[in-house]
């Protein structure tokens, strides 16, 4: 039987100077020359996201759809013109004529309640398209954010299963000198070279992962190549404030959604008003003017002449029976009414959840980031003891690996962690209706300048 004498593995200080320099390119590496900054490329995603600029256009167009209510006040005016030609046989001869006039009409509603109301309605529609383009604002930052720091987090990914791949490598080199020289045994090589082979298979889904995260994040800003910068070392994430959850939820009830749910509630009671005012009369100032010519003959006679019209006056239509048309009405909308409450009394509660998780969720990420952060130092030391006990004998090939596939690990948890708190902070704000272009600065201070 083969008698294990101490191994010959890579040295300490060269292992601890590839840790460090694994460290450093993690969260440098991808700061190269000309990478883009979140607030630069948040710019560039406002005129060129189609769902944001579809989102704008729509509320573009909803000052348009106000303006074509509130006419229904306003006065209007009309042009009719004709030309008749008229030939009659009679008893005592033939008669014919033409007649040729014009005449312009006006009118102006001096009571009408249905029309007030529906520019009433007209009014909250057009906030209600402020607050969904808001949402969309908001939406667009954190789908900007998101794909940015996903793209960040595949670069580390990346980074880290190739350091790892290089340690593995190095101890699979060593593996196989130990056991040409007969001080280790054919089993610490096989377990390096399967190591490697699931190392080498985890770098191709890493490449292919981080090539994904890019063309998600090109096609949202509208650029290709597009390279990140990443958070400064060491991360200086900031905390929850206010560090109330109560504060966050009191913020949330203006969020656009419940703002947006407020205001349908508001339009269908105004429905309800409208249907009622089916009962009552509309009041309008009516004029006119025109001119006629006329020309006509009978055997052997002519007439022709000139009739010029005016008038003005006031004109109400009351309507007294509609076939139960108008209480029928009135009843459907007091239902729709009731919808609208619960609607908005849902939008308040969904708020409320949402702000609450989002609020707790960023409190764990700060938690998980100082954890990973001590569970790296505490898997760096691990990871050298185990060397060293690789080096006396008293530790296998197989500790090794496992210590550096932890540290490796770890490292990675640890990034992604943290850009999960910078994001956090974000979906925070878009829960309680706070998000503005200003939180994308802050966010931005935290990248690499």
């Amino acid at each position: 039987m083969l008698q294990r004498s101490p191994p010959r593995p890579i040295h300490a200080p060269r292992r601890h100077r590839l840790a460090r320099a694994l460290a450093a390119a993690l969260m440098l590496g991808s700061a190269a020359a000309g990478a883009q900054s979140l607030q630069a490329l948040y710019d560039a995603a406002r005129g060129y996201d189609a769902t944001y600029l579809a989102a704008r256009a729509l509320a573009d167009s909803a000052q348009y759809r106000n303006e074509q209510v509130k006419a229904l006040n306003r006065p209007s005016v009309s042009l009719s013109a004709s030309s008749t030609r008229t030939e009659t046989d009679t008893p005592i001869g033939r008669a014919g004529g033409s007649s040729t006039g014009a005449q312009i009409s006006a009118l102006q509603p001096l009571f009408n309640r249905t029309n007030s109301t529906s520019i009433d309605q007209a009014e909250k529609n057009y906030v209600i398209s402020m607050a969904d383009l808001e949402t969309a604002e908001q939406d667009l930052v954190v789908r900007l954010s998101q794909a940015y720091f996903d793209v960040l987090a595949a670069q580390d990914t990346l980074a880290t299963t190739r350091a790892n791949k290089t340690a593995i490598s190095e101890q699979l080199a060593s593996a196989k000198r130990n056991f040409e020289v007969g001080t280790a045994t054919i089993t610490d090589t096989r377990e390096a070279q399967a190591r490697y082979d699931l190392a080498t298979a985890q770098e191709i889904g890493a490449e292919n992962d981080l090539r994904n995260k890019r063309i998600a994040l090109d096609q949202l800003v509208g650029r290709t190549d597009v390279e990140p910068r990443p958070l400064t070392i060491p991360a200086r994430l900031p905390d929850v404030l206010p560090a109330n959850v109560e504060d966050w939820v009191t913020r949330a009830i203006e969020s656009p959604s419940v703002r947006k749910a407020r205001l349908a509630y508001d339009i269908a009671q105004l429905e309800t008003a409208k249907a009622r005012a089916g009962h009552l009369p509309t009041v309008d100032l009516v004029g006119g003017v025109g001119e006629n010519r006329n020309t006509g003959r009978t055997t052997g006679t002519g007439l022709t002449g000139n009739t010029t019209s005016a008038q003005i006056g006031v004109q109400m239509n009351l309507p007294l029976f509609a076939g139960y048309s108008i209480q029928n009405r009135v009843k459907e909308t007091l239902s729709l009414e009731e919808k609208s409450r619960n609607d908005l009394e849902f939008a308040r509660r969904s708020v409320t959840q949402t702000t609450r998780q989002a609020y707790f969720n960023v409190q764990s990420g700060l938690a998980t980031v100082k954890a990973l952060e001590a569970a790296e130092a505490s898997n760096q030391l691990a990871l050298e003891a185990t060397q060293l006990g690789y080096k006396v004998g008293v530790r296998v090939n197989l500790d090794v690996l496992n210590a550096q596939t932890q540290l490796y690990t770890t490292r990675r948890d640890l990034a992604r962690a943290r850009y999960d708190v910078v994001l956090g902070n974000l979906r925070l704000r878009q829960a309680a209706g706070t998000l503005r272009a200003e939180d994308v600065s802050a966010a931005n201070q935290l990248l690499v300048p």
